[in-house]
């Protein structure tokens, strides 16, 4: 696909694809939103299509059972997804750009040709084992091990807020682990492939979370848990520096999936200001709603602009850690801002789970914490302008 990105207009490539994927997210995914958020129920259907429509292969080569597409083919599918579902969304958007990725880029060819083929066909999910109870964005804070023990390594600790570990077609993890000791007691970080239902691996009760009630999320435990040397991922010691690198294309997905919750709280409240009367006219036509609305539509639109500038650096080999930051953070506010913004101009129906501004409320909290806090994206912000 071509890598001409601008927020006014679209090539046809990638208009086209939204158009498709607003429409699954419409016909398909709409009326069992409600049905998986109430149940706490992960979506095996609307991920089987989604493997179908080949979403999950959009930014990977056609070598490795991808769609020969980019990043931003994903993003438009992930914004399209984001308006109607944020569970359906984030398990597309961990699933390619936690999952599959880091395979992809730092995965030996034998990883990639054994592992790849399930994950862009959504036949399969992996997790990203990052995150630890006192270790996120602070690498000398990891407590996982693992040492080599007879061509073997033996992976010791816990890891928590896992997305897509758990379900019946997860098939693996990425673990961050310390390996070693570098220069001045610095921790070498090194990521392994850990496959589902290695002995000691053990995948912990599903969260209950306030809200993204369909994705799937657990704490990990590993407990002299051994795999083969072969299944290092990237050279030994680069670990951390490579996830680092999977956030910072990460934030422009979220960004992306941000972007359309903001915008489908604007299309659900124009509609129900339209539709709903007080004093004999639609809410709508009067100030205090409509200049709300329009507030709702231009954060959206900001938005947009920020993840689009974002991608378009991304894509065309430039630095993009900044952008990719502001988008984020930009586009995490927004979402939660017209979620609330949203619920009120619902009144007392915003305030029922069937709603999809409701969802949106309770759901939009995690897209300021996730994958790199609001505080996190204005250090890196401050960082590219020579503060510390």
């Amino acid at each position: 696909m071509t890598t001409s990105i601008t927020a006014g207009t679209l090539p046809k490539e990638y208009q086209d694809l939204r158009d498709t994927v607003a429409e699954f997210a419409r016909a398909v995914v709409a009326p069992v939103s409600a049905k998986h958020d109430e149940e706490h129920s992960f979506p095996y259907e609307v991920v089987a299509k989604m493997g179908e429509m080949g979403l999950f292969g959009l930014p990977f080569p056609e070598e490795y059972g991808g769609m020969g597409g980019d990043y931003f083919a994903l993003a438009l599918a992930l914004e399209e997804l984001g308006k109607v579902d944020q569970s359906v969304a984030i398990t597309l958007e961990a699933g390619v750009g936690l999952g599959a990725m880091p395979i992809y880029r730092f995965g030996t060819e034998e990883q990639k040709q054994k592992w790849l083929p399930d994950l862009t066909a959504g036949r399969a999910l992996a997790g990203f084992g990052l995150t630890e109870p006192g270790a996120g964005s602070d690498a000398g804070a990891t407590r996982t091990t693992a040492r080599l023990d007879g061509g073997e390594w033996v992976i010791n600790g816990t890891k928590q807020f896992i997305t897509n570990s758990g379900t019946d077609i997860t098939s693996l993890v990425t673990v961050t682990a310390v390996t070693g000791t570098l220069a001045g007691d610095k921790k070498e970080i090194s990521t392994i492939i850990v496959p589902s239902g290695t002995p000691g691996f053990t995948v912990e009760p599903v969260y209950n979370k306030v809200g993204w009630n369909a994705s799937d999320t657990h704490p990990l435990t590993f407990a002299d848990t051994r795999v083969p040397e072969e299944n290092l991922l990237g050279a030994r010691g680069t670990g951390y520096a490579n996830f680092l690198s999977i956030l910072d294309e990460g934030r422009i997905a979220i960004a992306a999936l941000a972007t359309g919750v903001a915008q489908g709280c604007v299309d659900e409240s124009v509609k129900y200001a339209k539709e709903r009367q007080s004093f004999g006219q639609p809410i709508g036509s009067y100030q205090a709603i409509s200049f709300k609305i329009a507030r709702m539509e231009a954060r959206a639109y900001v938005a947009r602009t920020a993840y689009y500038e974002a991608a378009a650096k991304m894509l065309a080999g430039k630095p993009f850690k900044k952008e990719a930051a502001i988008a984020k953070m930009i586009s995490s506010e927004a979402a939660m801002d017209n979620a609330r913004d949203a619920t009120q101009i619902h009144g007392g129906y915003g305030f029922m789970n069937e709603y999809p501004v409701a969802r949106h409320y309770r759901d939009s909290k995690i897209l300021e914490i996730g994958e790199g806090t609001t505080e996190v994206q204005l250090m890196l912000i401050a960082r590219s302008l020579g503060l510390s």
